[in-house]
């Protein structure tokens, strides 16, 4: 079980409540013999009132923080790491007629959805470790075709995308995107479990009513980008197509997916992060495993050191100057009998 920084918080809180409950416990012990330890006032040194909050605190600090460096995965990697458990990133790429349409683009200057929908795929290609992940590429139009099989070159997959109008490989008809998915992920299956991303890249132009199969179990995570402006159409082979964001987004949600509208914006670090394909920034994780020393240390020593100062110095100053030395030999208290 991976215990996450908000899981380790949780459980921080319910140490801190523990302890708080003990220190009440205790101090209502304490002032049975208070009079007995602290003298006539019965009440220990002033600064001692910190030793409640610092002991909470420090259990808190110390159990999360080094819950956290638990689950952290070690900075040192293997650098040459085996190829045989790679990840997996199986593109799922729309290249209908519709696909060549130009409306496309954060820009004034508008380009084809298809040369729009290399760049997000490209973004997200930036985002992989291409020592360790095998991309897989599948053009789908009335049927689907592998274009690319576990290569762990990204210029090759890059230089896939370019936009050229790969729907001449196909017959002419209607886009079978639910087909077109189904058959990709017949590539997926040979895969180990949990270790493929499907990225799927349409304008959810006449997207069919048929069902999808079960997700073999190598995917871990689905993403639905579509492409193409939805709110103003454009006429190809005799009909007007814009993005169909409702099919895409039912889509997404019969893969098990997240729905991104990209026709304008890369997906967002938040949706690529949450991916399990795509291990935290390095910088993310260091300062995290800082933050995680430093509450360890300072939580473990507040509690070692807490103990000892009050036995040191917990009493105050006038019950120590009340003490004397009689003949050197007996010990009396000033007033007592």
């Amino acid at each position: 079980m991976v215990i996450t920084p908000m899981m380790a918080f949780l459980i921080a809180v319910v140490v801190a409540i523990v302890v708080a409950a003990a220190e009440s416990i205790h101090h209502r012990r304490i002032r049975r013999i208070a009079f007995l330890a602290f003298g006539p006032t019965g009440r220990p040194a002033r600064w001692t009132a910190v030793a409640t909050p610092a002991r909470v605190f420090g259990a808190a600090a110390a159990t999360w923080g080094l819950l956290v460096l638990a689950s952290l995965d070690p900075q040192i990697r293997d650098e040459t790491p085996a190829r045989e458990a790679s990840k997996h990133l199986l593109i799922a790429l729309d290249v209908s007629p519709s696909m060549q349409l130009v409306d496309a683009g954060p820009g004034e200057e508008k380009v084809s959805r298809a040369a729009w929908a290399g760049e997000l795929v490209q973004g997200v290609l930036d985002r992989l470790d291409a020592s360790t992940t095998r991309i897989s590429l599948v053009a789908f139009y009335t049927d689907a075709l592998p274009v690319l099989t576990e290569t762990f070159d990204k210029e090759v997959v890059r230089n896939a995308l370019d936009g050229l109008p790969m729907s001449t490989a196909f017959e002419s008809g209607a886009t079978k995107i639910s087909e077109g998915v189904a058959k990709a992920l017949e590539v997926a299956k040979p895969w180990m479990p949990g270790t493929a991303t499907l990225l799927v890249v349409s304008d959810g132009d006449e997207l069919s009513a048929s069902g999808l199969p079960r997700l073999p179990a190598s995917i871990a995570d689905t993403i639905v980008i579509g492409v193409g402006d939805p709110k103003r159409t454009m006429q190809v082979g005799g009909h007007a197509s814009r993005q169909d964001t409702v099919s895409l987004k039912q889509l997404a949600a019969r893969l098990g997916g997240t729905f991104h509208e990209g026709n304008r914006k890369h997906p967002s670090s938040e949706l690529l992060d949450g991916l399990t394909m795509i291990e935290p920034r390095l910088g993310d994780a260091a300062g995290l495993r800082a933050i995680a020393i430093f509450l360890a240390v300072i939580g473990a020593a507040m509690l070692a050191l807490i103990g000892p100062a009050l036995v040191v110095a917990g009493r105050p100053k006038s019950w120590k100057r009340g003490w004397q030395f009689d003949d050197g030999a007996t010990v009396t208290r000033e007033g007592a009998a």
